[in-house]
């Protein structure tokens, strides 16, 4: 399905196995080297280590979330057979996260073909998209549920620039980069985005923003797996 060619058989253990130990203290770029070199297994440090800030960028695209761990895995998949491409640039942070961001609005054009597209009409007063997962904190549970409304009620053009900004943290450029926007227009959808939530919130903003689309364990867990089950019999720098 992803179009990545077969070569050689990538062994790795089971992603839940207790006798893997990551070496979590690499850079991106060393990691790249390194798996660019032949060590496939340690490809899940990545994973691991973007797997949340990849999945609020498809969930605030998409407000679908089992459509964006597919698009996760998408994501890895791609990366995955153009790692060599990655090795000479300076900033791998910014790679994943726009492959997600085009494959999430790729599917999402795509789904609106069938149907109105939601930047069409106002959401501020729809419920959630889908029922909040069971994996989400018992602390202060209907906060964050109101919270997740108003953001999915957001326009997506709002929402996903809302997200990478308030969300993950990331800086003017970075967001324009992944989203292949200018900075001022990021910052008009900030500010936008932060108006209209001010308008359904009020003040609860702020709260506990940092526990939304939380990618717990569980879900973590399964995308790592199914990655490598996907890759299979991939070779890294492999055309797609």
């Amino acid at each position: 399905q992803s179009g990545v060619s077969e070569a050689v058989v990538v062994a790795r253990p089971a992603a839940s196995s207790p006798t893997l130990a990551l070496p979590t203290q690499l850079s991106d770029e060393s990691v790249v080297e390194r798996v660019c070199a032949g060590e496939v297994e340690i490809f899940e440090v990545l994973m691991r280590r973007y797997n949340q800030r990849l999945f609020r960028v498809a969930q605030s695209i998409l407000n679908d979330e089992l459509e964006a761990e597919d698009v996760l895995q998408e994501t890895y998949l791609r990366a995955f057979v153009h790692l060599e491409s990655f090795e000479a640039r300076a900033a791998f942070s910014t790679r994943p996260p726009t492959i997600a961001a085009h494959e999430a609005l790729g599917r999402r054009r795509k789904r609106n073909r069938c149907r109105p597209s939601e930047d069409s009409a106002s959401h501020l007063d729809r419920a959630p998209a889908s029922a909040p997962s069971p994996e989400r904190r018992a602390g202060s549970r209907e906060l964050r549920r109101a919270l997740e409304a108003a953001i999915q009620a957001l326009r997506p053009s709002y929402r996903v620039v809302f997200v990478l900004r308030e969300l993950e943290g990331m800086n003017t450029r970075e967001t324009a980069e992944v989203l292949g926007l200018s900075r001022t227009l990021v910052k008009v959808r900030l500010h936008r985005a932060r108006r209209a939530l001010r308008a359904s919130v009020d003040e609860r903003l702020g709260c506990d923003v940092g526990e939304l689309y939380g990618f717990y364990l569980e879900r973590c867990d399964r995308v790592v797996a199914a990655v490598f089950e996907r890759l299979g019999a991939v070779e890294v720098g492999s055309a797609s």
